[in-house]
């Protein structure tokens, strides 16, 4: 039996109004608070054994700019593992400011359909610290904190992304997102089959089931690198032990 794939597992932190929240299918008048305090839930999810930790603004994707600062920083002080950050990044000093605060990687979304010159612009000046965050309806580009489905399809922006020097991609299909229903495996596949940087899975993490349907699917599609989870570890469907265990991370 082979050996299960070493796959990075990030907790979410999404950050509304200060606090740490999921959302169901992006709707932000559909949220659940779970902690008050996303630095005190930082360190639990570092002391977990997490590797790294995914943070969103959520305010600052619907405003176009950072919002939830204090939160953020707050988190970067509080942490040793790498933190990646996005929403509301829609220039070039916002994106340098982060890095230099301490965020080890910088996700674009919704700058990446309507100005992919500034995401080539950042890969030359931070190459390694760009990942483009591609979230999609039904394989249709999403954007503006998901309000907006465009006529894009999620493939051709993952390739102009890679072709812009983008270190990765994370792939999240909004219809599953904060639905506990799985993966959307084949779509994730399909990506990761059409670029040669790391896919980052993301949407509808429920259950190990789904964690060991991405490790399986993994062995096909070998640019399949993580999965972002959120709701399921928050509602705790699982542990942070079984999850890692899944994919052989001690």
């Amino acid at each position: 039996m082979d050996t299960p794939r070493s796959l990075t597992i990030y907790p979410a932190i999404d950050l509304k109004d200060g606090a740490c929240v999921r959302l169901r299918q992006g709707r932000m008048q559909d949220a659940t608070v779970y902690v008050n305090t996303p630095q005190a839930q930082a360190r639990l999810w570092q002391d977990a054994g997490f590797h790294w930790i995914h943070v969103v603004d959520l305010n600052g994707a619907f405003s176009g700019q950072s919002v939830n600062s204090q939160a953020v920083r707050a988190i970067l002080e509080t942490v040793k593992i790498p933190v990646q950050l996005g929403g509301g990044l829609r220039d070039i000093s916002g994106i340098a400011s982060w890095l230099e605060a301490g965020v080890k990687r910088v996700i674009l979304g919704s700058v990446a359909v309507k100005n992919p010159a500034l995401v080539k612009e950042a890969c030359q000046l931070f190459p390694g610290q760009i990942v483009a965050s591609i979230d999609a309806y039904a394989g249709r580009v999403a954007t503006e904190g998901w309000s907006h489905v465009s006529d894009m399809q999620a493939q051709d922006l993952a390739l102009h992304m890679q072709d812009a020097g983008a270190s990765a991609i994370i792939f999240t299909e909004i219809s599953r997102d904060g639905m506990l229903q799985g993966l959307d495996i084949e779509q994730t596949v399909a990506l990761a089959n059409a670029v040669s940087v790391p896919v980052i899975a993301s949407g509808g993490v429920g259950s190990i089931d789904h964690l060991r349907a991405l490790r399986d699917a993994a062995r096909l599609a070998k640019g399949i690198e993580g999965v972002i989870i959120g709701r399921a570890l928050y509602d705790q469907f699982f542990t942070p032990k079984e999850a890692l265990r899944v994919f052989n991370v001690s």
